[in-house]
């Protein structure tokens, strides 16, 4: 018999991803068991996927990163796209979204699932196109759920499907006069086939079908926020909420089947009003790991929003969201590169960490205790080895490399630094200035 990790552990089996999890997070595995029974927190497993390495995402868990990757029509090489996934595994992404637009997207997706370790997500209307070879409008709600099932079957962790949006939304989004309308590709695709044939949602019309494919495979539903605000001015508005409360539903009957489930979340947000909506979040979707790209608290940085970006992420994580979708330099402007794709890791990891610290994960502050006692130390090997990038560290000190007789010391202070000077007239030393 074949049960997912939420009927598993509704039953009291403790299945060996568990114990993967729960040794990975220090937690002893009855705690986390309740909590995946609970839906509260989320071990997205495909049983097709056998090269992962499973991770938990939701409550008392570490904060989880997601890095969107894949082809477009500008860029089609798949072995470039492959040496970033490697990359960002390396750097330590917990998940990979194949965000493929174009080419042969089924070649992508199943050297993935064949070689990547981590959480692999897929957002199957994009692929709906390009499998079925048919324009958006000719498509239909049987060709969507077949994609899901090809991208079940190929050993895909997680999907985003946009079941909150009906034909409501559509009179919404006209009357209710936003800025930016529907940002999310996602749904603005379910948007426009809801627009063009007349019929509802079938993501939501046929979500029962779904959950389905999903309890047979252990596929993990990401409930996406088509409605999610793509600018300031659009956020916690009516279009969010409303959506919201209809992904809390759909979260009910997931759980219902033993299906996992994630909610997706903003988007653009003041920072002000971050804290309120991780909290509504949690409140309507009774505890559903909670999943935000960013969320971003300015609109005016592009070329620097992974810094907006990580910024929102640090304070949501820190106020329950559970898994970071990171954004990259190249957000709003192109397909990010190789480094664009580090410097949006680095980012996000940082906003992880800070995140974690925040709110009492055991043992997170232990890295920066070890580099204070570094730094401490003037211990320049000791502070590489436990940096989160101790590469771009070294390349840095070493570039700018002080004179000879302080190099204890950094270029920027010499015989000026603090730490030195402490160090010397605690031990009863002269202290050499000139």
């Amino acid at each position: 018999m074949f049960y997912t990790q939420m009927q598993a552990a509704q039953k009291g089996i403790v299945t060996d991803a568990m114990k993967v999890v729960a040794e990975k997070e220090n937690m002893d595995v009855e705690v986390l068991r309740d909590l995946v029974a609970k839906g509260h927190v989320t071990i997205p497993c495909n049983k097709h996927h056998t090269a992962l390495q499973p991770e938990g995402i939701g409550q008392k868990l570490r904060t989880k990163i997601n890095v969107n990757l894949g082809t477009s029509k500008d860029c089609t090489d798949y072995e470039e796209e492959m040496k970033k996934v490697h990359h960002a595994v390396a750097l330590g992404a917990e998940s990979i979204m194949d965000l493929s637009t174009h080419g042969d997207t089924k070649v992508f997706r199943r050297l993935l699932t064949k070689e990547c370790p981590v959480m692999i997500g897929t957002v199957p209307i994009y692929d709906s196109v390009i499998h079925h070879q048919k324009d958006l409008g000719e498509l239909t709600a049987e060709d969507f759920i077949s994609t899901i099932r090809f991208h079940a079957e190929d050993g895909v962790d997680f999907v985003t499907l946009h079941c909150g949006i009906t034909q409501h939304t559509i009179e919404q989004i006209k009357h209710h006069k936003r800025k930016l309308n529907i940002v999310s590709r996602g749904g603005s695709l379910v948007f426009a086939w809801m627009s063009m044939t007349g019929q509802e949602n079938p993501f939501y019309e046929y979500y029962d079908e779904i959950l389905d494919i999903c309890a047979e495979y252990d596929m993990t539903i990401s409930l996406g926020d088509a409605c999610r605000p793509g600018c300031l001015a659009d956020a916690t508005d009516i279009c969010q909420i409303e959506e919201l409360v209809r992904l809390g539903e759909l979260t009910k009957r997931a759980r219902e089947r033993g299906v996992q489930v994630l909610v997706e979340g903003p988007g653009h947000v003041p920072l002000n009003q971050v804290q309120a909506n991780m909290e509504v979040q949690q409140t309507i979707c009774d505890g559903a790991p909670f999943y935000v790209l960013g969320p971003l608290v300015t609109d005016i940085a592009p070329g620097y929003d992974h810094i907006t970006a990580a910024i929102g992420g640090a304070v949501a994580a820190m106020h329950g969201a559970a898994f970071l979708c990171y954004v990259t330099p190249a957000e709003h402007l192109a397909l990010p590169d190789e480094n664009d794709v580090k410097e949006g890791i680095m980012a996000f990891k940082i906003a992880a960490h800070a995140a974690d610290i925040a709110k009492g994960i055991p043992n997170a502050r232990d890295r920066d205790d070890r580099m204070a006692e570094a730094r401490q130390k003037l211990d320049w090997e000791a502070q590489y080895a436990v940096a989160l990038d101790p590469e771009k560290a070294r390349r840095i000190r070493e570039s700018r490399a002080p004179e000879e007789g302080h190099k204890e010391a950094c270029s920027m202070c010499g015989k000026f630094c603090a730490v030195r000077s402490i160090n010397k007239a605690l031990e009863g030393e002269k202290i050499d200035i000139l």
